[in-house]
């Protein structure tokens, strides 16, 4: 009997990777929500993939420790027989001005987030080369595009952002001939759950509405629907692309 098609969703138990979830939850689906310590929201959102019909399990790690996206990527293939796709969406934003990041700070951005894309994309690899119409997407951001007076900056997680979005394109290259494809999606201005952390406070974040041609902040279901698209074997041509989901935002 064919396994189900197998998924590893960092960053998932909240916002954009817990709606990332849900939007790829079907009979045909396994699942493994990540989180660095959010059980409770991992535990809820992996109920919500097995009320879709789809399996699912649950993983607890620090993607900036020695391993650690090791140890997530060989749960997913534990659980679930496999790995078919790749969904790198953890990380964190530090919108310290340039003047005053420390070494420590701009180092911890840079390892949390491209270093853990590319410790858990090499993890990944062999078993993605065995998958079926295997996927790899990063979630990127804006704060990686957008450098302008009147929206918010983020230099340390712009930074690595940048640098993710290269690995992205660099390993979109090396693993073309396997037909492994590699995008990101980047994602503007996004509500947030509430009683979630927040970078941009929310009297700030509308403020910020005002800055998008659409004239709203974005819903994580429509983040999670562009990264379910090039997850999908619809997306078997497309590779080395970051598919901005800002309503309009770096027009």
């Amino acid at each position: 009997m064919q396994r189900l098609r197998a998924i590893l969703v960092t960053g998932a138990a909240s916002g954009i990777g817990a709606a990332i979830c849900r939007t790829l939850a079907g009979p045909d689906t396994a699942i493994l929500v990540h989180t660095r310590r959010n059980r409770d929201g991992a535990d809820a959102v992996a109920a919500q993939i097995r009320s879709a019909g789809g399996q699912a399990a649950v993983f607890l790690s620090d993607l900036a420790e020695s391993g650690a996206a090791d140890a997530t990527v060989a749960e997913a293939v534990r659980s679930f027989g496999g790995l078919d796709v790749l969904i790198s969406n953890a990380g964190f934003a530090d919108r310290t001005p340039f003047a005053d990041l420390t070494d420590a700070a701009m180092a911890a951005s840079v390892d949390g987030i491209q270093g853990a894309f590319f410790r858990l994309a090499r993890a990944a690899i062999p078993h993605l080369r065995e998958g079926t119409d295997p996927r790899v997407v990063a979630v990127s951001s804006f704060v990686a595009h957008t450098y302008r007076t009147d929206v918010a900056t983020f230099p340390a997680s712009a930074a690595a952002k940048a640098g993710m979005e290269a690995l992205v394109r660099a390993l979109a290259v090396e693993l073309g001939g396997q037909s492994i494809t590699v995008n990101a999606v980047v994602p503007g201005f996004i509500r947030k759950d509430a009683g979630a952390h927040r970078a941009v406070d929310p009297a700030a974040l509308q403020a910020q509405a005002a800055k998008i041609p659409l004239g709203r902040i974005g819903l994580p279901e429509e983040v999670a629907a562009a990264v379910a698209f090039l997850a999908s074997p619809a997306a078997s041509y497309i590779t080395g692309q970051a598919l901005h989901v800002n309503g309009g935002l770096t027009i």
